[in-house]
């Protein structure tokens, strides 16, 4: 018999019509640093405690993970879920685990309480510090697009941070509330990656869902910044969805998407246009493809690995991408641009690609925001594009640029 740790404990399931009033939104209040915290516009998870981490050897994740959730069912967990992140790098170690108690409520969209205002971050006295800085950042584009002209390469997704550091401790509950609240229909991230480390963010990208035979991944690249001004918001996203070279970066991202995922599905379906979401400071070209699975076995991870890095995060070609980021950022990207998200012992999950995020480290927050950098792109529209993608961040903790 499983004890009552090691039992997930779930809320009741959402009801359009009649939305359970506070079930989201209590796992959101209860979340504590060391906690492992996600929520996804299908549900809301709040994991704490002991963990069975995932090993780090030389075996393919995902039989690493389907090795720890049977040792987690063999312990007695009857429904063992697997939570965490996995790094831009496939070869580092990933941070996930298995909890031993795990609450599963509704999708926070869903919960009438995540509409209630959340209190507005005070001034704090942030030391900021970009790495690189926008002018080499600038540079460094710019290199990357005469590079793409000789005929290098198509494609390569270049990063820069902002290292923020505090007089203070981080409040994380605090962010994470007012990260959640902005974008609640977004995916909503805080989750243990080393010793005081927390990966804390609101992603708006779905690299790939499971659920049973039904698979579902919605590539997003090609972005514009949001405006203040209704009118000019209008104009921004009409003028995106018209964009031949936002447009162009868009089909290379999609069309790999549909390589990587053809081989595992019987059938796929990949619309001919993409259309338009927005967050609370972009709006991004998006597509959503859908497919049929053709093997039960195939786990939502497996496609997620399958899938990692896309070139709306790495580049294209991928190889070539990667050394390109290796050569200009001058950081290690850890796990944004990596993967994070849920996984169950019978396959199905939701795997989100980790952007707009922050890593806390003690008093420390370093900001990661990237741009997809194709040959037509502009070295100070990049940078200036990466400036609006800190904003998502930047707003949770009361800092500005």
């Amino acid at each position: 018999m499983p004890t009552a740790s090691q039992v997930a404990t779930h809320e009741p399931p959402a009801d359009p019509a009649h939305p359970a009033v506070g079930a989201a939104t209590s796992l959101l209040d209860g979340y504590r640093p060391g906690d492992r915290f996600l929520a996804t516009p299908g549900r809301t998870l709040l994991a704490s405690g002991a963990a069975r981490p995932v090993p780090h050897d030389r075996r393919p994740l995902d039989e690493r993970v389907n090795a720890t959730l049977a040792e987690a069912r063999a312990a007695g967990q009857e429904a063992p879920v697997v939570i965490g992140a996995i790094p831009f790098d496939h070869e580092a170690p990933a941070a996930l685990s298995v909890p031993a108690a795990l609450r599963i409520a509704p999708p926070l969209a869903s919960d009438p309480l995540i509409a209630l205002p959340v209190g507005v971050p005070g001034a704090a006295e942030w030391r900021i510090r970009p790495v690189p800085g926008p002018e080499v950042y600038a540079a460094g584009v710019a290199a990357a697009v005469e590079r793409m002209w000789r005929g290098e390469f198509s494609k390569v997704v270049l990063a820069r941070t902002l290292e923020l550091t505090s007089p203070a401790p981080l409040d994380l509950p605090a962010m994470l509330q007012r990260l959640a609240r902005r974008d609640p229909v977004g995916y909503t991230f805080a989750l243990p990656t080393g010793p005081d480390r927390t990966l804390i963010g609101a992603s708006p990208e779905l690299l790939v869902s499971r659920h049973g035979q039904q698979v579902v991944a919605n590539p997003l690249a090609g972005s514009t910044p949001r405006s203040s001004d209704l009118a000019e918001d209008v104009r921004r996203a009409a003028t995106l969805l018209e964009s031949v070279k936002d447009l162009h970066e868009h089909a290379v991202v999609v069309d790999a998407v549909h390589q990587a995922l053809a081989p595992h599905c019987t059938e796929l379906t990949v619309p001919a246009r993409p259309t338009l979401i927005r967050t609370a400071t972009m709006w991004h070209l998006s597509t959503t493809v859908t497919g049929t699975l053709a093997s039960p076995d195939t786990s939502a991870l497996a496609l997620a690995c399958a899938l990692h890095p896309t070139p709306a995060v790495c580049g294209t070609p991928t190889a070539t991408a990667r050394r390109v980021i290796a050569e200009t950022e001058p950081f290690d990207r850890g796990f944004f641009t990596g993967v994070v998200g849920w996984g169950d012992a019978n396959g199905d999950g939701e795997w989100v690609v980790t952007i707009r995020c922050a890593e806390a480290d003690g008093r420390t927050l370093r900001l990661y925001a990237g741009a997809g950098i194709v040959a037509a792109s502009e070295p100070e529209a990049e940078t200036a594009e990466t400036a609006a993608k800190f904003r998502t961040f930047l707003s949770a903790v009361g800092a500005q640029l």
